[in-house]
């Protein structure tokens, strides 16, 4: 066990920030996160944070990954005092953080996530990790299955995935994995890339828009400049900023803005 004191920082937050959906509450108020092969354990009491690491080495890849280098508190620190809707927002959500998450499980997920609600994301991609994921044990003996890579859903028939529950999203993941494993699209040459020739080319993958477009750019890519808008966002756009929304203030920075915005609309 590794104890850290953390500011602006809520493994709860995070959890129900809609970002990432393998991330579960256990019954003694302690979190488990599963990212792409890996599973840890971790709680929280005020600003130290307790993560279940056997090595240093380990702990490093939860360290970028929560993105734990950043210090968060100069982005809610740039938001407008006057902007009482927006400075409300930071407050409810200070702990959140904008996860540095695999480009390949974002794109899954997302292309999920697409006329979904929370809850049933969770449950589709754990089914479809039982279904398709490696089967994997953590150093308690504790079963939990690795996200399946683009290899394992290639060569399947469009409507296979339709057993997870996935419904039409199972032909943009089978249709997505083909176009991925055959080079038609690239996830390393995406990597390299900046925001708009990422967009453009996610964009290219079968059953990314717009808005799943910058999901994967924000929380596959870490482009902190892309900004998702959903129902939830367009609604506070139009009720909250009539007159247009200060993307220059938060120039570089608006996708953190936005997951102020769109936590406080979950759980506000």
């Amino acid at each position: 066990m590794i104890t850290l004191e953390l500011e602006h920082f809520s493994l709860a937050q995070i959890a129900a920030s809609g970002q990432c959906f393998r991330m579960t509450k256990n019954e003694d108020g302690s979190y488990t996160v599963i990212a792409g092969d890996r599973c840890l354990r971790g709680s929280q009491e005020g600003s130290l944070v307790e993560f279940d690491c056997p090595s240093l080495k380990e702990l490093g890849f939860w360290v970028q990954y929560f993105d734990l280098e950043e210090d968060y508190g100069r982005f809610a620190a740039a938001v407008d005092e006057r902007d009482a809707y927006l400075s409300g927002a930071v407050r409810l959500g200070d702990g959140i953080r904008i996860l540095r998450q695999d480009l390949w499980e974002m794109t899954a997920s997302f292309l999920i996530s697409q006329n979904n609600n929370i809850a049933r994301i969770r449950r589709c991609i754990e089914n479809l990790c039982r279904s398709c994921g490696e089967k994997k044990c953590t150093k308690d003996g504790e079963v939990f299955y690795a996200f399946p890579q683009p290899e394992a859903l290639a060569g399947l028939a469009d409507d296979a995935l339709m057993d997870c529950n996935l419904g039409y999203r199972s032909r943009y993941l089978v249709r997505s994995a083909k176009m991925i494993v055959s080079g038609e699209v690239s996830l390393p040459a995406i990597r390299q890339m900046n925001y708009p020739e990422a967009k453009a080319a996610l964009l290219k993958l079968y059953g990314v828009g717009e808005k799943v477009a910058d999901c994967i750019c924000l929380f596959g890519l870490h482009h902190l400049e892309a900004f998702p808008v959903d129902t939830h966002i367009r609604q506070v756009l139009d009720r909250e900023y009539p007159d247009g929304f200060p993307f220059g203030r938060y120039e570089g920075f608006a996708g953190v803005i936005q997951q102020y915005i769109f936590y406080k609309e979950l759980v506000g």
